[in-house]
């Protein structure tokens, strides 16, 4: 799978899906009330385009800026300084890196993906995990934790190929493996094999610098840590859609790792308050990893289950500043709901069954009416994914509004997406008022030429945003 000359040609299989699933997705893409609006042909067209635009990058990176440290042309210059460092330390040849604003979300700078590119593929080859994979087609290097095989000689300083093992079957530590893998690049060995596979210290550090990669695009490691966050461009559009203002309290009801909470209490100027929930340890860690790193003093960060956030119990609300809290708590409550992550871009390989796919809807709902609970009277709610399924988006907004009757839907600025996807018995002015990024829409049609800002707002991952007034 190698076509080069167009840019939008597939250079990957469409994504790896079981078949169950596979069909849920067909059906959900083709059901009656998309059919009636759009054909049984451009329905279709549109499933086979999704499934091919999710095993490729985005066309662009998107890095928000934390410019509540600074103002973006200065943060956008410092950038540019930085990235040219990075050429001028790497043999690659020195092309000025495009870097511009995006003209409607104020604090987001973007800079174009170059690729798929025309590199020759070696002899020696590594192979790592579909999850470093993807991240080498996003911008970084091979990461000595994701290798999982390589030549039996490897030496640092080796040229070697770097393939993506799409169905996991590689065993560790094999000098060789014949199963499903893609080819996503070149790079030189920064270690030995025996410093991967036989030592007992933990692993860490770069295995393999990407020199030649299949879809090149600067390496952030390291580069502006407080400035330059990396965020995909529709997780940047939820915080704006949610709107804070100065002085007030907003929860993030499921915040890990805290792009999201970071960005909030950005747009607040560290002005107010932000709650930040997560009922994993670890990942609530890195909230505060986040928040220190760009010097946020406003976030207070919980390990806690958020469905369970609220609570009446007065004698023991008064023992603890944190979660529980009350109900009517809060000014805005973002509820990024963990969700299926059918929208994630690249991903050549989903090997979740069916059940697994339809298990959060469920979860959602209970996480929802948490959030409802925990919302005052005029506050406003963002519900959001990063999956593209009914069952997780416009069904969660049609049983909102059916189960919260003073719940409204509100109009989103700003609104670069889609309106969202019939199929939930929504109605047309509904619709128009939810913002569904749907690649699928514009893939196959951008040209390479288009530009960037243009191409930035269109093919993005798969992502899902309503917002809500509780009148």
């Amino acid at each position: 799978w190698c076509f080069v000359n167009n840019p939008k040609m597939p250079v990957f299989p469409i994504i790896s899906l079981k078949s169950e699933v596979r069909e849920y997705l067909k059906s959900v893409f083709l059901n009656k009330e998309l059919l009636a609006a759009v054909g049984h042909q451009e329905a279709e067209q549109r499933f086979e385009r999704l499934l091919a635009c999710l095993s490729h990058p985005p066309s662009h990176t998107c890095v928000r800026a934390s410019t509540h440290l600074a103002p973006l042309d200065e943060i956008r210059q410092r950038l540019r300084e930085e990235l040219k460092k990075q050429q001028l330390c790497s043999s690659s040849a020195e092309v000025p890196v495009e870097i511009v604003p995006h003209p409607c979300i104020p604090d987001v700078l973007l800079l174009p993906v170059d690729g798929p590119r025309p590199v020759q593929q070696l002899q020696s080859g590594v192979v790592v995990g579909a999850l470093c994979g993807s991240a080498v087609l996003r911008g970084a290097h091979v990461y000595a934790p994701g290798i999982v095989a390589s030549p039996k000689f490897m030496k640092a300083g080796d040229v070697v190929s770097v393939f993506s093992d799409i169905d996991g079957r590689c065993t560790r530590g094999a000098t060789s493996f014949q199963g499903h893998k893609v080819f996503v690049g070149n790079g030189v060995a920064e270690m030995d094999r025996a410093a991967i596979f036989c030592t007992k210290e933990p692993l860490k550090g770069v295995g393999v610098r990407m020199t030649e990669p299949l879809y090149q695009s600067p390496s952030f490691d390291g580069v502006l840590p407080n400035l330059a966050f990396l965020q995909n461009l529709p997780s940047v559009v939820v915080g704006h859609v949610l709107g804070p203002c100065l002085g007030e309290r907003v929860l993030d009801i499921c915040a890990a790792p805290g792009g999201k909470t970071c960005h909030i209490a950005s747009l607040m100027k560290d002005q107010g308050e932000v709650v930040a929930l997560d009922k994993i340890r670890n990942k609530i860690e890195r909230v505060r990893q986040n928040a220190q790193m760009l010097q946020l003093q406003s976030i207070k960060v919980f390990c806690f289950d958020g469905v369970k956030a609220v609570s009446s119990d007065t004698e023991k609300l008064k023992e603890t500043d944190g979660p529980p809290f009350p109900p009517e708590s809060f000014d805005r409550v973002l509820l990024d709901a963990p969700c299926s992550g059918l929208g994630q871009r690249p991903n050549m390989a989903n090997t979740w069954s069916l059940k697994e796919i339809c298990s959060y809807q469920p979860l959602q709902r209970k996480l929802f009416q948490a959030a409802v609970s925990l919302l005052k009277k005029g506050g406003v709610l963002v519900y959001s994914t990063c999956t593209v399924t009914l069952a997780e988006n416009e069904e969660q907004v049609a049983w909102a509004l059916k189960t919260f009757p003073y719940l409204t839907l509100q109009p989103q600025e700003p609104h670069i997406g889609a309106e969202g996807m019939p199929g939930a018995g929504l109605s047309p002015e509904q619709l128009r008022l939810l913002q569904r990024f749907s690649p699928e829409l514009s893939w196959e049609q951008t040209q390479a030429n288009t530009p960037l800002p243009d191409r930035a707002s269109t093919d993005t991952i798969g992502f899902f945003i309503a917002k809500f007034l509780k009148t």
